[in-house]
């Protein structure tokens, strides 16, 4: 009985929180993440886009011009030097920097099924750095909350992956608001070098316009895949009852049966899904979808969709 209790008492615990044991125990699993490339020209919400070899290029050689180069790639220093026309060669990169962005503020702290959207976000992250790490990627990006946003440059093997999963398991949320969604972003497009794949991994609570366009702006130089997690209650209400929803600090209630209230609490959702869904299709953005309940890596390697709402 007492082992039965312990056991139960665990499963309880990794529900709100993750240990590192079990963040390095998804190393193994991270293997059955397929190094896959979204189509340039049509990426839409659901599309899977860690390819993480041969992604980028790096300048190799300088060569004398031949017909059908492409004349943006005409080396101009080399050709004043030498009268000649040359063309600049460039090959593949072998790696390519991957940045994680993970939101740890209070509303991330919470689940009323599955496990905390916290606690998800750790295991998305932790297997995604472990496949970039078996593809000999460098791995880097910030962690975030209210009070404070860690920063972490690129770094090659177990060592980097582990500095990411210690940061995880050691951070708490906090009560303050002085670091918002917005702040974080705008931190992250000054972090992440061009031609990074990043990863945004959050509840997107407080998207605004702004956010919006540090997402874009992190496009142009970067490419970006947002990964949205929520929980089942948010997507939907049940039609009856009253609900308590509390961080220890505070408590706010909401009454399903005021249709007011009840619309209310719904917009915010679907305005969150429409906005992705809607940078999805008219940007060059990738957005994953991840209820509390969903196994991590399936979101991953059998990605889901969320059409818009309305």
């Amino acid at each position: 009985m007492k082992t039965s209790a312990s056991s139960t008492k665990h499963a309880a615990e990794e529900r709100v929180s993750i240990s590192l044991k079990a963040l390095i125990d998804l190393a193994k699993f991270s293997t059955h993440i397929q190094q896959k490339k979204a189509p340039a020209t049509n990426r839409q919400s659901g599309q899977y886009v860690a390819h993480f070899k041969g992604r980028g290029m790096a300048f190799d050689e300088s060569r004398l011009y031949q017909p059908g180069d492409d004349i943006r790639s005409l080396d101009w220093r080399v050709t004043a030097r030498t009268g000649k026309v040359h063309t600049k060669v460039f090959k593949e990169e072998r790696e390519r920097p991957i940045f994680l962005s993970i939101d740890n503020r209070a509303a991330m702290h919470f689940a009323t099924r599955g496990v905390f959207k916290s606690v998800q976000a750790a295991k998305l992250a932790a297997l995604i750095a472990w496949s970039a790490h078996h593809h000999g990627d460098r791995i880097g990006g910030q962690l975030f909350s209210e009070d404070q946003c860690l920063e972490f440059k690129p770094q090659n093997g177990q060592r980097g992956v582990l500095r990411l999963l210690n940061a995880l398991i050691k951070t708490t949320p906090a009560p303050a608001t002085a670091l918002d969604l917005s702040q974080a972003l705008a931190r992250l497009t000054q972090h992440a070098h061009p031609g990074s794949l990043v990863y945004i991994i959050s509840d997107f609570r407080g998207l605004t316009d702004k956010t919006i366009t540090h997402i874009i702006n992190l496009s142009h130089h970067c490419e970006v895949a947002l990964i949205f997690l929520y929980d089942p209650l948010e997507r939907q209400l049940p039609k009856h009852g009253q609900f308590h929803f509390t961080d220890e600090l505070r408590t706010v209630l909401i009454d399903a049966d005021d249709a007011s209230a009840l619309a209310n609490y719904q917009h915010q959702f679907t305005q969150r899904v429409n906005t992705l869904s809607q940078l999805a299709r008219q940007k060059r953005i990738s957005v994953l979808h991840c209820c509390t309940t969903d196994d991590p890596l399936t979101c991953l390697t059998q990605p889901k969709k969320i059409t818009a709402l309305t």
